[in-house]
């Protein structure tokens, strides 16, 4: 590598910085430094005495008053802040505080994408430290040239004199030296280098800043502060202290919105407004500005979201800003991401916009990382896309904070990838305006990838984390429909309905099922065996959900029409028929429930037999039902008939197996037989850990009800840790209002207040305890069933 030699200071480079080609420009930036510090060395001298006294380490000036104020008329003055432009920052705000006052050799970067408040927030440290008797220099990058201009500006408020100046000039020390020298001496200080996007242009060579020797170094008492869209840790190095910024809660998005436009309507609006948006500061601050301002369209925060969906080009941005560098881009919403995108192109990343705008077509929802393929770009650009360029792109988007990983707890089996609402909504919106683009070629190209991968999955259990992050994806092909052949929609939904249902992740599967059954009933009418089908599978997830009541109406106006038109022996109206029984037994309507149930299990054998697949899931709904009623002879009776006829066949591990055992050791447990209840939900506990986890809802439930048998048994230490489990599961896995998390809760509080549950109270829960074995499995699903 040569040494390239500049008029200011060294650079350990192949290449000659822009800033150091015109010589001209130099010498006159040097010439004016030299009239600054001349001057700020005579009145700091005429204020402040001779040189050397006590305090000034080595023999150098502090910061004087005078040279401060000149600095802070050539630029270095911090932006000013509204006293309330802080909102939902708090944690970081003190964890920068608290660097202030013990940097220990770190400096920290404030980082995230465009217009998530990076600015704002160091503008509000800097507010603070200058109260607490900090010298503050602001910083704005811009262009080298500028950047260096002010950075000597800041050595000059710190004392540099003529002879440091010279030095650097005839190149004896390197500018970047110089500059550091000084301030290592100086005491309490912030400098602030803000959109410090580009973090190659801060160190001496190419290979970045991390080895602390260009611009960037963790020296002195004070604290260097970057703001940068460069998320990079690597970037950094290990001293940085990364402080990466998200979207802002509902409440402080609606505060910020408030600040803005106070008269725009109530706090509620404000928050619903704030959800629109994504929290996204900038969004925010632009919503709230064109609401307050006089002869704006909408001018409440209800009406400015409801054009949202209407007007996104006029309310958020204005047309594509002539200079794509200059500050009017940063602060327009629609803009703020293509400088990033731009970076991305000219470093060597022309994948990256392409990329982002594809991904932008998916659904508001992470994103397989699998998905992604060279392919799916050759096939709408010409670009020449390989897996090193898409890897390249991928690893850009993440820098500049465009996409970051998923939920890690809800995804930690799948590597999937997130983007913020409104860079996605942005990004499509440009795609779909962007002059010679087909946006339904893009599209279709989207949901074929997505086709092609939901077809791949099944119902073992190594599919399900890859259909729990597809199903979202896949709705959209009934949004979108007749852009994938019809036969490959159906296989990809049931492709994926069933691998969720095998795992008991009832949530997804209702979403993708009422958005197959919504598009079904627009498109063949809610009469049509399709509709039909849709809507059987829609209510065996809702029941799962405990949303019996929803089920009922569904099935109640369902069984009306397939009765007159089918007839009361047809297979879809035995279903129905069962479907709405169960329902009903949920919802303690047990005399209408038991009388359709029976009823069905009777027109069940008639046509196919006692021992018929669908004869014994009829009689199984039955059984819990009497279960539910308090019948637990009964129950106990017909269960254990099944359970003889299901061992005939079928392995001891089998899942329809493992559900009777539970559900007959309810109705032992319920006719008093505690311990031979406890023996026999012990071991399909165990079993059921086995084969489909620790979570599974269907674990989670012989759990519970294990619980509950012990609790009879006065084992009471030991069933409170398993509710205190089971309740830790459900409210993770069910969500905290599920009707089965709420059963849980009700046993642990009896059992915590006395020794023992009552059995009244303890029975009261055994229909939420039970509830999530009444559906099928295996073949019998509602996906072949229905």
């Amino acid at each position: 590598m040569s040494l390239v030699l500049g008029p200011v200071t060294s650079y350990a480079s192949a290449t000659v910085p822009g800033w150091a080609r015109n010589t001209g420009v130099v010498w006159s930036v040097f010439v004016l430094l030299a009239a600054v510090s001349a001057g700020l060395a005579l009145v700091s001298r005429r204020l402040d005495g001779p040189t050397g006294g006590a305090g000034s380490p080595r023999g150098t000036d502090p910061v004087t008053g005078a040279a401060l104020t000149a600095v802070r008329f050539t630029s270095l003055r911090r932006p000013y802040l509204d006293s309330d432009a802080v909102r939902g920052r708090g944690p970081e705000l003190d964890r920068l505080a608290g660097l202030l006052r013990r940097p220990h050799g770190r400096f920290a970067v404030v980082c995230g994408a465009g217009g998530f408040g990076k600015t704002t927030l160091a503008a509000a440290l800097a507010e603070q430290a200058e109260r607490n008797g900090y010298t503050v220099f602001w910083v704005r990058w811009q262009d080298m040239d500028s950047f260096v201009l002010q950075m000597t500006q800041v050595a000059v408020a710190c004392g540099m004199d003529d002879t440091e100046l010279q030095a650097a000039r005839s190149e004896l020390v390197p500018l970047p030296d110089a500059v550091w020298r000084r301030l290592r001496i100086t005491r309490k200080w912030l400098l602030v280098v803000d959109n410090a996007d580009q973090a190659e242009h801060l160190g001496l060579s190419p290979d970045g800043v991390s080895d602390y020797r260009g611009w960037v170094r963790p020296d002195g008492d004070g604290l260097l502060l970057l703001t940068s869209r460069n998320t990079s840790r690597e970037t950094w190095g290990p001293r940085a202290q990364l402080v990466e910024l998200s979207a802002l809660d509902s409440l402080a998005g609606a505060e910020v919105l408030r600040d803005a436009a106070p008269q725009a309507g109530p706090a509620q609006d404000a928050e619903k407004l704030s959800e629109r948006l994504g929290g996204l500061p900038l969004a925010l601050r632009s919503a709230g500005t064109y609401i307050a301002r006089p002869g704006s369209r909408y001018r409440t925060f209800d009406d400015y979201r409801s054009a949202l969906d209407r007007d996104l080009s006029a309310l958020l941005g204005t047309p594509d800003p002539a200079h794509r560098n200059s500050d009017t881009v940063r602060q327009a919403v629609r803009y703020t991401w293509e400088l990033s995108l731009d970076q991305l192109a000219s470093g060597g990343s022309p994948a990256a916009r392409p990329l982002l705008r594809m991904l932008s077509l998916l659904a508001d929802a992470p994103i397989p990382r699998a998905w992604i393929t060279p392919a799916l770009l050759r096939s709408v650009t010409d670009l020449r896309v390989r897996n090193r360029d898409m890897e390249a792109a991928l690893a850009g988007l993440h820098q500049y904070g465009l996409l970051g990983p998923a939920d890690p707890v809800r995804y930690a089996h799948t590597d999937a990838l997130q983007i913020h609402p409104l860079v996605r909504e942005i990004n499509a919106f440009l795609l779909g305006s962007s002059p010679g683009i087909d946006i339904g070629t893009w599209r279709q190209t989207a949901l074929l990838r997505t086709t092609e991968m939901a077809e791949r999955i099944t119902r073992d259990s190594a599919d399900w984390p890859m259909a729990r992050a597809l199903a979202p994806h896949v709705q959209l092909l009934f949004e979108h429909r007749g852009l994938v052949p019809e036969g490959r929609v159906l296989n990809a939904r049931g492709r994926i309905l069933g691998a969720l249902f095998a795992a008991g992740d009832y949530a997804p599967a209702a979403a993708l099922a009422r958005a197959a059954y919504e598009a079904d009933e627009a498109t063949y009418g809610a009469e049509h065996t399709r509709t039909d089908k849709s809507r059987s599978v829609l209510c065996g997830a809702l029941s799962h959900l405990g949303r019996h009541i929803e089920v009922a109406g569904l099935m109640r106006e369902a069984l009306a029409h397939k009765t007159r038109v089918l007839g009361p022996d047809h297979h879809r109206t035995l279903q129905t028929k069962r479907i709405l029984g169960t329902a009903l037994s949920n919802l303690r309507h047990f005399e209408e429930a038991l009388a359709l149930l029976r009823e069905t299990v009777e027109q069940r054998e008639r046509i196919g037999g006692a021992d018929d697949a669908l004869t014994l899931i009829s009689r199984r709904s039955l059984a819990n039902a009497l279960s539910n009623a308090g019948r637990y002879g009964e129950a106990a009776q017909i269960h254990r008939r099944i359970l003889e006829v299901q061992l005939a066949t079928l392995d001891a591990d089998d899942p329809k197996v493992l559900r009777t055992r539970n559900n007959l050791a309810v109705a032992l447990d319920g006719l008093g037989r505690h311990a031979e209840a406890t023996d026999l939900l012990d071991d399909t506990l165990r079993r059921r850990e086995t084969a489909l986890g620790a979570e599974h809802p269907h674990t989670l439930a012989t759990r519970h009800n294990l619980a509950v048998a012990l609790l009879h048994q006065g084992c009471h230490a030991e069933a409170v840790d398993l509710l205190r489990q089971t309740l830790e599961g459900r409210e993770r896995v069910l969500g905290l209002d599920h009707a089965a998390t709420l059963a849980t809760q009700r046993v642990l509080r009896a059992a915590q207040r006395r020794r023992s549950a009552t059995a009244s109270l303890v029975r009261r829960s055994w229909t939420a305890a039970v509830y999530a074995d009444m559906s099928r499995d295996g073949r019998n699903s509602p996906l072949r069933d229905g």
